[in-house]
């Protein structure tokens, strides 16, 4: 059977307790043909102390550019209204450059009202994906232009010079990962990857074809990039078959990407990630 394509990115979370996975992981993807490693960005989730007990994303991913020589790093995904969106040019543009050309910027409006609570400022959902959309067009600016003046309803800015501007041209790609109806359109107008999770109602199928629709009426369809696979463990243990079933049903709607996550601590991770790599990318790379 014909197969398309696909990169291949690992998945994992920025808690605490998930470090020393992350690090192994990182390492070892990087080694063994993955395209990516994400990490999730939150400082707070519902749960307590325990659910918020976590690492800087940005911080721990420019630990892994150090770490690794191929392999892009990124988030899955930053709330873009978090955080002074200026700023988190800066440091995905420094990210970039300190890797060689390997960030990636995962986009999203947020979710975690305790976080936002505790280091920024909650809104409406409403209001969320208006900063989000008005963030990512400063992102790109500072990205992309000598000088920027910038007159948004929620960010202003004023002769901003961001210098040296990131390695990959035109910009470090941008990665959606939301599911309601505006983050979708917002991602047919600006993402070169969309993931569309698989518990999207009524389904990813009927999504998919609202992001394509906006990127028509942008005609950048022929820039934008479907993921399929999960941003979470498909179950308690990592299983083959299981695993790869999904990956050729991605395969065969036109992903050009397939995220995975492997469960469990760092010594059973890394074997599945190597069962993985062994036998299931081979059959869909070149």
């Amino acid at each position: 059977m014909f197969h398309t394509q696909l990169k291949f990115i690992v998945s994992r979370g920025n808690g605490y307790s998930e470090w020393e996975s992350v690090k192994g992981e990182a390492e070892e993807a990087d080694k063994r043909g993955f395209w990516g490693y994400l990490i999730s960005d939150h400082y707070m989730t519902p749960g307590g102390h325990a659910a918020s007990s976590t690492l800087d994303a940005w911080t721990a991913l420019t630990y892994l550019a150090c770490r690794t020589q191929s392999i892009h790093l990124g988030t899955l995904v930053t709330p873009i209204p978090f955080r002074p969106p200026g700023l988190l040019a800066k440091v995905v543009s420094t990210l970039d450059l300190i890797s060689s050309g390997r960030s990636l910027l995962g986009v999203g409006a947020g979710w975690s009202k305790p976080e936002f609570d505790g280091y920024s400022e909650w809104s409406s959902a409403k209001m969320r994906v208006d900063m989000t959309d008005e963030g990512v067009q400063l992102i790109l600016r500072l990205w992309q232009d000598n000088t920027v003046n910038f007159e948004g309803r929620f960010y202003k800015a004023s002769g901003a010079v961001l210098e040296p501007k990131p390695v990959q041209k035109p910009r470090p790609p941008l990665l959606f990962g939301g599911e309601g109806p505006r983050m979708l359109r917002m991602a047919g107008k600006y993402a070169d990857i969309c993931h569309i999770p698989d518990w999207t109602k009524p389904s990813p199928w009927k999504a998919r074809e609202k992001v394509l629709r906006e990127a028509r009426r942008h005609r950048r369809e022929r820039k934008l990039s479907f993921a399929g696979g999960s941003s979470r463990p498909l179950a308690p243990r990592y299983e083959r078959g299981q695993q790869g079933k999904k990956v050729e049903e991605a395969s065969e709607q036109g992903c050009e990407f397939f995220i995975v996550s492997f469960p469990g601590p760092q010594k059973e991770s890394l074997g599945w990630l190597r069962d993985f790599a062994k036998n299931i990318i081979p059959s869909f790379v070149t």
